[in-house]
């Protein structure tokens, strides 16, 4: 699958109704599933992340979504393995930095135009209303094609 359907299929989890992490996630249940990940487990791992994690609005969703499937294809398990450590941190880095780059932010509150602090941890209902004032699916489709060519390499 190319980066622009992997975007695509992640905006498209957003509308369905999926958070923002949960969204990036599951467009990737293939990759998921060839590390031996069920799509279903993926999603809850990544349910507390949307609204900035648990609608604190800090670090996007979108961006932990991407990291999380990130750490699945690269990531390491022994704690002394020092390079392999690097290694991701600089593949969060530049992944990070391309989203900002795009964005202007990986905050979820600079994004949405929210003032500091956390939210009200009740989810807005997704009405049609909602979609208007959001960028979220974009942003959805934008981390998934950043990972997706990343991926690629």
């Amino acid at each position: 699958m190319n980066p622009n359907e992997r975007g695509e299929l992640a905006r498209q989890n957003f509308l369905k109704g999926y958070n923002c992490a949960q969204s990036v996630v599951r467009a990737f249940t293939d990759v998921l599933e060839s590390q031996g990940i069920d799509p279903e487990t993926a999603t809850r791992m990544a349910s507390p992340f949307g609204g900035g994690m648990g609608r604190l609005r800090e670090t996007c969703g979108t961006v932990s979504g991407m990291l999380l499937v990130l750490g699945l294809v690269a990531g390491y398990s022994e704690p002394k393995a020092f390079e392999a450590k690097k290694d991701l941190y600089g593949q969060v880095q530049e992944l990070a930095a391309e989203f900002r780059e795009e964005n202007g932010s990986i905050i979820c509150r600079e994004l949405l135009g929210l003032a500091a602090g956390p939210s009200d941890p009740t989810p807005e209902r997704r009405t049609d209303a909602y979609y208007r004032k959001r960028p979220c699916p974009e942003l959805c489709a934008c981390a998934a094609r950043i990972l997706a060519s990343h991926l690629q390499g």
